[in-house]
């Protein structure tokens, strides 16, 4: 009980003596140790990094889902860990209207035929949808949400604990400077070499996290291209199924002809827009030009060997151990034992440095 009360009595003195350097910082009388220009970038690149991470997650979730009150339920049901109800989206519903009504007008006529077929591509367009929704959300969304619920806020934490540090090397200047007795000068002296060693030792930690976000930008950018090739399968998808409809109800004229029974007699003829079926589709299959580049990738670190390879985009090095890069650039990549697999070593010259995968395409 004795040792809880003298440790709690310690904590209380360093908690008011981190207070009043606080307040003496604020009010002009007391300096402050200053954190380096590389550190200070970092930490403005990371919180960059969550802001824009937050806002295109809000916009991808809106974008995908643009009902508020449903998003609203998905986010209750994921936060009370259950299933949300499976409800049909609004080409399913869409659909499944126009089916009915075209069985209700008969599938044997015209107009009902046309709708049923019409319902039916609805509903293909709505599963289609669905798989949209979900290969993002695996693929796009969960990595920029792991991102901010987990590496930021260890970021956050450690940036915390590194002004907790700051704010006690402060007060043992404070306090050397004002020491004037040998025992106490010594004891102070003492107290800052301790309170100097230690914020030494977390900046390096703090540093070493936000160089990781480089790895983050890296990561990020394969969830955006695996995203897009998502989005490229869907219109694709889409796009194929209303070309299809079109030449099921190209076979249906009388309908439209019958439709226009009572204009005809002097009216203007109604033309239907047709789609040239020979324009070029999208291709849905181009998931294996980046599946063969990832196989390019492993093959080069399971080798251990070396390859050319040309850079996509300009790359700005974020820490002495990676390589800036420019556009159209050929270098050499191999891979080193234990480097993370987005990243693989570059040369160029007498130059070498970490340099991320998505931003090179290897040459034969």
């Amino acid at each position: 009980m004795d040792f809880n009360v003298k440790r709690l009595a310690a904590d209380a003195g360093t908690f008011l003596s981190r207070a009043v350097q606080f307040t003496e910082e604020k009010l002009g009388q007391a300096e402050k140790t200053e954190l380096d220009a590389h550190l200070e970038n970092l930490l403005i690149r990371a919180e960059n990094t969550k802001q824009w991470t937050e806002r295109i997650m809000k916009q991808t979730e809106v974008l995908l889902q643009p009902n508020p009150n449903v998003r609203l339920e998905e986010f209750l049901y994921e936060k009370l860990e259950k299933k949300a109800p499976t409800r049909m989206n609004n080409h399913e519903l869409l659909g499944q209207s126009m089916i009915e009504s075209g069985g209700e007008f008969g599938p044997g006529t015209a107009y009902g035929n046309a709708l049923i077929k019409c319902g039916e591509t609805e509903k293909q367009i709505g599963g289609a949808e669905r798989e949209l929704i979900h290969s993002s959300a695996i693929n796009f969304l969960t990595p920029f949400r792991n991102f901010l619920e987990g590496d930021f806020k260890t970021i956050l934490k450690e940036k915390k604990l590194l002004q907790v540090k700051r704010l006690d090397l402060d007060a043992a200047k404070t306090r050397l400077k004002k020491a004037r007795m040998t025992d106490a000068r010594a004891a102070a002296e003492q107290e800052l070499r301790m309170s100097q060693s230690e914020f030494d030792r977390q900046s390096e930690i703090t540093r070493l996290l936000l160089e990781g976000v480089s790895s983050t930008h890296a990561h990020h950018l394969r969830c955006l291209n695996d995203f897009v090739e998502a989005q490229t399968t869907y219109y694709a998808q889409c796009y194929q199924y209303m070309v299809d409809l079109q030449k099921q109800l190209g076979s249906f004229p009388s309908s439209f002809s019958n439709n226009n029974q009572s204009s005809a007699s002097g009216g203007a003829s109604i033309s239907v827009p047709t789609i040239p079926v020979s324009a070029s589709l999208p291709s849905v299959s181009s998931g294996h030009s980046s599946s063969t580049a990832s196989g390019g990738f492993n093959e080069l670190r399971s080798s251990n060997g070396s390859r050319k390879a040309r850079v996509l985009y300009d790359y700005d090095a974020a820490s002495s151990s990676e390589l800036s890069l420019l556009a159209d650039e050929v270098i050499t990549v191999g891979s080193v034992p234990g480097m993370d697999s987005d990243w693989l070593m570059g040369e160029r010259g007498n130059q070498t440095g970490k340099v991320p995968i998505t931003y090179l395409e290897l040459l034969n």
